[in-house]
């Protein structure tokens, strides 16, 4: 009998209510709109192209998909469908082995640029000979092109503002779905869109109306041993079905539209959903419920788990002599920290569990560009050189291109250039300059510039391997408009002049008092404002042209301001005050043309030493103006006094003078010493090494 039988048909106790509940609150319903990585709810999927590079060279060909194929790459095999893979075949096998085990496979060699041309094509020519590879350099394009295709077709298959994509590799991406699930969730259970019971967060949620979910074809990983199917599911459950029927949905589309099969994996982090996407290939997704992550981890070996198959792989398996994940369990997480340190055993105890809170990164535009070729057998000129330069130009101008730097989306900052000869290698990089357009040429030029400088430090031939790389990429400024864009011209212009003419006439006021109105407003533009920065300014000037005898140049660069300057950042029209001018013949003519009725209509007040109505918003800087101008004045009749020959006093009598070197008192050449004040400062004297500041 479910638990919704049993709810319905007997009364409600505290028992059954509490079997009712979820173990989910509202709190976590809360935070799983807003991509928290702790919320128990999270919902991660990750989307893995199967065999991609096979499958661009099946889709581009048009072959059937059913048919065994692999990419060639000289040699070499790099990619291998699935249907080639039941032959038993891998990357690591040679052509004539390949074709032994299967006779009927088709080998693609990838695209190549070869030395002179100005883009990438595909030859047939590559796969013929091993001579080819020195006249010839892989071309990875046509995948990073249909791989930016099925990025773009994912984010167009979510909610814009309910979508968080990352691009893991050319042919991997990581979805968060945790906000889209979210609003699913209340779209199709409403109970869930009310306050919590007391407006209290931390009430558990309702348990979900359903006692079985359908999973259609769903890989499901089988729960753990203290779980049942029996058990009715929780809302966690409920947030990967309405994953797994998203993710479904996008690779339908991916399918449908660009022919490209893919394997999903949904879990509560990009770990397992990693692990999950892998777990049943090709073209199928795995979900791996909460309630069976420790059953699924414990079928694994530890060594597959990300980060945990290189030297740390090794080292654990070092330390505790098993690679399997069932057999670390046990282990307390006080050993794996005595054994391998305190962070990396903590790291390891909570990944062995599934616990991992690493956020998906929307930041998928790319942060550099590299191109590179090894010779066999060597280059050993600087022309020969220039020729690859020239080839790394053309593939790394291409994508940037495709970036927008043509139409200033995306520009690189930096440009380098590596180069190895023998066992050494060296690098030179620059900038690329941003005061002209981005080309073609002008990475060519920057690129064999670079290379000089490496022949020109020391010994560069014969070179084993060249590459070139752009760097710092950057947002750029669109819809920038050049200084033309701001100008006017013909009748446009013509226009605007006759309404600016009509606008500045006044129809209310006679000629005359237009004319003292103009030059009214002309006086106000001119001024700087109120503020004490003018007025020292004003001060300074006004010494320069009264008492220059006793300046010392310390103010020039007071003397070259031009007041009109700062005029620019205020507004012409805004009322201001003569005295805002600290120029006595600007006072005078303010005294002949008081402000117009129409100035002076706000709140005032009568200045009593100038007589002038002032706005009573400005009655306080005007006071600090009088108030800076008196301290000015005070200086500047100190200054312009006649100056007084200092004689030092005498010492007091008292206190007879030491004699020089340590004598006896009253010895010539003495001066007073001690730790009072010097002998002349009662009369304001200065010392032998002083100098008296002129302030004034």
């Amino acid at each position: 009998m479910s638990s919704s039988q049993a709810f319905a048909s007997s009364p409600v106790t505290p028992n059954t209510r509490r079997r009712r509940r979820s173990k989910f609150t509202y709190k976590h319903l809360s935070t799983l709109s807003q991509y928290a990585t702790n919320c128990p709810l999270r919902v991660i999927a990750h989307l893995d192209l199967d065999a991609f590079y096979a499958q661009c060279e099946t889709v581009r060909l048009g072959i059937d998909p059913s048919l065994p194929l692999a990419v060639q790459q000289w040699q070499g095999l790099i990619a291998i469908n699935y249907p080639a893979r039941a032959f038993d075949l891998t990357r690591h096998v040679t052509i004539t082995e390949a074709k032994e085990k299967c006779p009927s496979i088709i080998c693609q060699h990838v695209a190549t640029w070869k030395e002179g041309d100005t883009t990438w094509s595909y030859s047939q020519d590559a796969a013929q000979t091993s001579r080819e590879i020195q006249t010839r350099k892989v071309s990875l394009d046509p995948y990073r092109i249909q791989s930016r295709k099925i990025l773009a077709l994912i984010k167009d298959c979510l909610p814009k503002d309910l979508q968080r994509v990352e691009k893991a590799s050319i042919d991997e991406v990581f979805l968060d779905l945790s906000a889209h699930v979210h609003s699913l969730l209340l779209e199709r259970y409403p109970e869930l869109r009310g306050p919590p019971p007391y407006d209290d967060p931390t009430e558990p949620l309702p348990r979900p109306p359903t006692t079985a979910l359908d999973w259609a074809a769903d890989a499901l990983v089988d729960l753990d041993s203290s779980q049942s199917e029996e058990d009715d599911p929780d809302w966690d459950d409920i947030v990967m079905l309405l994953a797994s029927e998203i993710v479904r949905d996008v690779r339908a589309q991916i399918h449908a539209q660009l022919q490209y099969t893919s394997s999903g994996g949904i879990s509560r982090n990009k770990m397992l959903a990693k692990l999950g996407s892998a777990h049943k290939k090709p073209a199928s997704q795995t979900v791996i419920r909460n309630r069976a992550v420790q059953h699924f981890l414990s079928t694994f070996k530890f060594t597959k788990i990300r980060n945990l198959g290189g030297k740390l792989g090794d080292e654990v398996v070092a330390a505790f002599n098993t690679d399997r994940v069932a057999d670390l369990l046990p282990i307390p997480i006080e050993q794996l920290k005595r054994q391998l340190g305190d962070d990396t055993g903590s790291w390891l105890y909570h990944v062995l569990r599934g616990e991992e809170n690493a956020e998906v990164n929307p930041r998928t535009a790319i942060k550099s560009m590299l191109s590179a070729k090894s010779f066999r057998p060597s280059v050993n000129s600087f022309e020969v050189a220039c020729k690859w330069l020239r080839i790394f130009v053309a593939d790394i101008f291409g994508r940037c291109v495709e970036e927008g730097v043509l139409e200033n989306k995306r520009r690189p900052k930096t440009i380098n250039v590596h180069h190895r000869q023998g066992a050494q290698t060296r690098s030179k990089q620059g900038p690329i300059p941003l005061g002209k357009a981005l080309t073609e040429e002008v990475l060519f030029e920057l690129a064999k510039g670079l290379l000089a400088q490496v022949v020109v430090d020391g010994r560069a031939w014969p070179c084993a391997n060249l590459s070139l790389s752009v760097g710092g990429f950057e947002d750029g400024v669109v819809n920038n408009q050049g200084i033309g864009g701001f100008l006017v011209r013909g009748d446009e212009a013509k226009a605007l002049n006759a309404a600016a003419s009509s606008s500045s006439r006044t129809p209310d006021l006679p000629d005359e008092h237009q004319r003292q109105d103009a030059r009214s407003t002309k006086r106000r533009k001119l001024d700087t404002g109120a503020n004490i920065s003018k007025f020292f300014f004003a001060s300074a000037a006004h010494r320069e042209n009264t008492n220059s005898d006793e300046t010392d140049g310390s103010d020039s660069h007071f003397h070259n301001a031009e007041p009109e300057e700062a005029s620019d950042l205020e507004d012409a029209n805004e009322p201001k005050h003569p005295e805002d001018d600290n120029n006595s013949s600007h006072h005078s003519t303010a005294a002949q043309h008081p402000p117009q009725p129409h100035q002076t209509s706000i709140e005032t007040y009568l200045c009593p030493r100038c007589n002038l109505p002032i706005p009573q918003a400005e009655k306080a800087e005007h006071e600090d103006f009088h108030f800076a101008m008196d301290l000015q004045e005070e200086q500047d009749g100190a200054a312009a006094a006649p100056p007084v020959l200092r004689v030092p006093a005498p010492p007091p009598p008292t206190l007879p003078p030491p004699s020089k070197g340590g004598g006896k008192s009253g010895e010539k050449g003495g001066k007073a010493r001690g730790r009072g004040r010097p002998g002349g400062a009662g009369l304001g004297g200065a010392e032998k090494g002083q100098r008296r500041l002129a302030f004034g």
